[in-house]
Order: C-alpha cells, then sequence, then structure tokens
C-alpha cells in the first residue's frame, strides 16, 4: 500500500513491508520503485522491514519540486528514515547512491550502512579515448540525448543498452510503465533536471561517511568505461576499511533488477553486519 511523507517541498511516495531492521531502497533516474520488486519479497523474507521510495518528481511522489540534486533527494531519504523511526540501511542506485554518501555523512546517527548500485558517486572526467568503447560511447550518446531533448523514445533506447543480455521476465511491462510514467511533462523535466546535477555534493562528502559501505557494480554498465575502476575509485575515496567493492558479471546499470537474485546475495550478509546494530 502506497503512503505519503510531507517534507515541506512536496510528498515522497513509499511502501513500506515486513518486520525487522530497517532497510530503506532508493531507485534511480527516470524510475520508480517498482525496480526493486524483485528484492523487496527476499529481503522481508529473510526478516527486515523494507521501504521502498519514489524519488522527488518519480513515481507516485509530488513533481512540483524547486531543484532535484542529490542533496535533496538525501534530505527527502533521511526525512524518510526519520519518519519510519530509524537507523536503517540505506539501499540508492545510480543518481540514489550518491544520494547515499550524502544522507550518511549527514545523519550518521539515522544510517548504520549504505549500498550504493552502480551508483554516480564521483565527478566522472571524461577522456576522449573514453568514445572508443563501443558500450560507453552508445549509453553517453543516449543519455545526453534523453537529457537535451526530454525524449521518451531515446530514454528506452537507453535501457535497451542498460540491460545487457539477460531481461526481467516482464520485461514488456516495466518498459510499457517507464514509457508511460517519462510521457508526463513534469516528471521528463524531474529526470533532465537530475541528470543536469553534478554529483560534486556527494564527492565531497565520500570523506565523511562513517558507516560500513557496499558499492556494487555491473561489468557491463554502459555508464562507465571501467566499471570496476569506477568503484575502486569510490572506496578508495571513502575512509580507510569501510568500504569494499563487488562486480556483478554481466550486469548492466541495474543489476537489482536485472540480476536480482546475485544483487540480494550480496546484500545479506552486508545487512546482517549492518542492520542487526541498527
Amino acid at each position: 500500500m502506497t503512503e505519503f511523507l510531507s517534507t515541506g517541498g512536496g510528498t515522497i511516495a513509499y511502501e513500506v513491508a515486513g518486520d525487522g531492521p530497517l532497510v530503506v531502497l532508493a531507485h534511480g533516474m527516470g524510475d520508480s520503485r517498482t525496480s526493486y520488486r524483485f528484492v523487496i519479497p527476499q529481503l522481508v523474507a529473510a526478516g527486515y522491514r523494507v521501504a521502498a521510495a519514489d524519488l522527488r518528481g518519480c513515481g507516485e511522489s509530488s513533481t512540483d519540486w524547486p531543484s532535484f540534486s542529490r542533496t535533496d533527494i538525501a534530505a527527502d531519504l533521511i526525512a524518510l528514515i526519520r519518519h519510519l523511526g530509524g537507523p536503517a540501511v540505506l539501499v540508492g542506485q545510480s543518481i540514489s547512491g550518491g544520494a547515499a554518501t550524502i544522507a550518511a555523512a549527514q545523519a550518521p546517527e539515522l544510517i548504520s550502512g549504505i549500498v550504493e548500485l552502480a551508483p554516480f558517486t564521483r565527478a566522472q572526467s571524461i577522456k576522449l579515448g573514453d568514445f572508443r568503447v563501443k558500450r560507453y560511447r552508445a549509453g553517453a550518446t543516449r543519455l545526453l540525448g534523453t537529457g537535451l531533448l526530454g525524449s521518451v523514445k531515446m530514454w528506452l533506447s537507453y535501457l535497451d543498452l542498460a540491460y545487457p543480455g539477460r531481461r526481467p521476465a516482464d520485461w514488456a511491462e516495466q518498459i510499457e510503465r517507464i514509457r508511460s510514467q517519462m510521457s508526463e511533462p513534469a516528471r521528463m523535466k524531474a529526470m533532465q533536471k537530475m541528470g543536469m546535477s553534478k554529483p560534486t555534493d556527494a564527492r565531497d562528502h565520500l570523506a565523511g561517511v562513517q558507516c560500513p559501505a557496499l558499492i556494487v557494480e555491473g561489468s557491463l554498465d554502459p555508464d562507465w568505461v571501467d566499471p570496476r575502476a569506477e568503484g575502486e575509485a569510490i572506496v578508495a575515496a571513502l575512509p580507510d576499511g569501510i568500504g569494499e567493492l563487488a562486480v556483478i558479471e554481466g550486469a548492466g546499470h541495474y543489476p537489482h533488477t536485472q540480476y536480482p537474485d546475485e544483487t540480494v546475495a550480496l546484500l545479506l550478509p552486508f545487512l546482517a553486519r549492518t542492520a542487526a546494530r541498527a
């Protein structure tokens, strides 16, 4: 059942299932909390209370927010965790991975661990030679077209690339759901603004994270020339000893939807070490 939390600037939609230590799930831009549909039942069955939220401007959340930065998203997630009676382990994907970094640094009393799935957490430095990598070149071109033109077609074309090989059994329904949501001008505008926000705010908070952090990359993620190297750079920027990296072979930018069982297999040991302290 959908619930709503007013944070002052708008309304965040979320749903809660299960009992036990709190785990909060946040998705990436141009998506919704349904991206965790295969993960939630497994976490609930493992004994966790799981809250999945729609980011501002996404899913069932309101669209009339003044800005859509990682810092803004972090504030929403902190408010949700506080409302639900944290602390919590916070799982964020893509832009929400960066938001999880900020939230952990700003509210350490509320967050006992963070998991970042294919996160945009560091400032990106693009080199000319990067475009020799076909996968990266195609992804960057489609993302740029989506951002500049507000094109639903270009966004769906990017998703086609971001799910290499294996697709969810309900892929057709997923694409139609995203097509419908992103055809709403306000939701497309929200995604464009998210895409234009720079991850420097998240980068600047990496050194301030105090809780354990698990970084998960897909080996075929089109958003980076070398996903493993990106994950290693994030771990290196965290304080010594708190970060660890896992790479899911064959996964693209959405490991939790494309490879949910493998993602949960990484989450459960991490949750056992971190959520148990909550």
